[in-house]
């Protein structure tokens, strides 16, 4: 195992959120890992609705906020929420100036649409629903450009290296080939994604399992709400894995929801299918387990539009055989994005020295129970920013003795496909005890065979939430307790004083082998 010293922040992930502390960085050294090349695999690079903000006349930072809290089911942080909000025009103008081709209106103002949730219109959209690929591709283009950025594009996070005292002093990467590097850092910064592809049916890139998440969790990380994850309503449903998004801007624009027989899933109103997406996508859900079908019907409200308006679900579409200007869609609700995650402040810091999270991975308290349509890349572009910022300011203390690593594995695929089966079919939409119970003894079987596997500790982490939260609200709906509590209570998770003895336990035996 080769030992790498980079003075700088480490970064590992290449998606709006880690390039985006990356160039921020400056002038400090910024080592970005991402297992694929750019603009692969990331979930940045697929979203499609755009980035909400507060950009018209009609429009505030506090309006924006209401709503996110709205959204939320009372588990946003207001100050979060703020914080956030009030970097919307910010973030937009930053990334406009990086090269991202935002649509302008004829005044050349940023021109914005609606989705559901949002009280007025607000989100700013490229091509209609390139929003994604464009922004990202800029500020890949100005991350390969920028002399302080070194990025290696075969490399995944396989465990954290801490000291003693338990901060974090750098990562152990595998590169191509298998080979293992432990590389020091000032900073180690985690922008992995979510959680999408331990779910069988998932619109984001089916490699993110929530690696970061689990191993931040097993460093000690403090996790919040892991049991909150959004699916999206409208993956359009034509066998593939991910499955392809037709975004929320269709229904902002006019499409509707209806089952088989044409009837509307959420009722006759215009702005019935602009509910949140929890509600929508159960409305979704329980149409396909009826048998009765689930389609979205975009054949008035864009009809011959659809290949310029919205070019990216066309060709999703075409290239299943579906034209979507003549025929309703087929939709799924999948797993789209999760809302709790590592817990960070808006700058990243998490609960362990030397360690931030940023992007989907993290929890800052903006999301609660269920995120606001379109906010996802705000909080990569603003939090991203700052996170860079504070971890390239980050100094170690000096260096003390290290712990053993146990560098963590890759489940078989067999093994995959029966936690990812389990997952939606247990963790999904619908959730009750007797299916989460069963959830967790796989899990638990699947670990006695792949201890060191990652992505099973994040499937147990939101098992174990999932299970715990007897109430529905937000994302997460359980058939056996339907009503919302009284009280919006936070789930956080550390890792118990037995398993610190375990693992130390463990470590010990380890180093006394090494």
């Amino acid at each position: 195992m080769a030992r790498i010293r980079h003075d700088g922040p480490l970064i590992v992930g290449g998606g709006l959120a880690g390039l985006s502390a990356a160039l921020e960085a400056a002038p400090a050294k910024a080592l970005v890992v991402t297992p694929e090349p750019l603009l692969s695999a990331c979930s940045s690079a697929w979203a499609q609705g755009g980035l909400a903000a507060a950009l018209s006349p009609t429009d505030s930072a506090a309006l924006h906020a209401r709503d996110t809290e709205g959204a939320g089911a009372g588990l946003v942080e207001a100050e979060a929420a703020r914080a956030l909000t009030e970097r919307g025009r910010e973030t937009v103008e930053w990334l406009a100036g990086l090269g991202a081709p935002f649509d302008r209106d004829a005044d050349g103002g940023f021109s914005v649409s609606l989705e559901a949730a949002h009280s007025l219109p607000r989100v700013a959209r490229v091509g209609g629903d390139g929003a994604g690929r464009a922004i990202l591709s800029a500020v890949v283009t100005a991350a390969r450009a920028s002399r302080h950025i070194e990025i290696w594009e075969d490399g995944r996070l396989r465990g954290l290296i801490q000291d003693q005292d338990g901060r974090v002093r750098g990562a152990v990467i595998e590169r191509a080939g298998g080979r293992l590097d432990e590389v020091f850092a000032t900073a180690v910064v985690l922008a992995t994604g979510g959680i999408g592809g331990l779910f069988e049916v998932t619109t984001n890139p089916s490699a993110l399992r929530g690696e970061g998440l689990a191993l931040a969790y097993l460093a000690g990380a403090e996790v919040l709400d892991p049991e909150f994850v959004q699916f999206h309503p409208t993956a359009i449903d034509v066998g593939l894995d991910p499955a392809p998004l037709a975004t929320e801007a269709l229904r902002g624009e006019g499409a509707r929801l209806t089952d088989g027989s044409g009837a509307f899933l959420l009722g006759e109103e215009t702005e019935a299918d602009l509910a949140p997406r929890d509600i929508v996508a159960r409305a979704v859900h329980a149409a396909r387990a009826d048998g009765r079908g689930a389609f979205l019907d975009a054949t008035g409200a864009v009809g011959e539009a659809f290949p310029h308006e919205f070019p990216a679900v066309f060709a999703a579409c075409m290239r299943a055989g579906l034209d979507p200007r003549v025929s309703p869609i087929p939709v799924a609700a999948a797993a789209h994005y999760h809302m709790g995650g590592i817990v960070a402040d808006d700058e990243g810091r998490t609960t362990v020295p030397g360690l931030f999270a940023i992007g989907e991975c993290a929890a800052t308290g903006v999301h609660g129970a269920n995120r606001l349509a379109s906010n996802s890349l705000l909080e990569a572009g603003a939090f991203g920013r700052r996170a860079g910022r504070a971890a390239a300011r980050d100094v170690p203390p000096e260096r003390r003795p290290l712990r053993p690593v146990r560098p963590a594995t890759d489940l078989p695929p067999e093994a995959l496909e029966a936690l990812r089966r389990a997952m939606t079919r247990h963790a999904g939409v619908v959730r009750d005890e007797a299916g989460l119970a069963a959830l967790i003894a796989l899990i638990d079987d699947l670990r006695a065979a792949y201890p060191e596997a990652a992505a099973l500790t994040a499937a147990r982490l939101v098992a174990e939430g999932a299970l715990n939260r007897r109430e529905s609200r937000g994302g997460h709906f359980r058939s056996d307790y339907p009503e919302t509590g009284a009280e919006a209570v936070h789930t956080r998770m550390r890792r118990a004083a037995e398993d610190d003895a375990d693992e130390a336990a463990v470590l010990a035996a380890l180093a006394a082998v090494i």
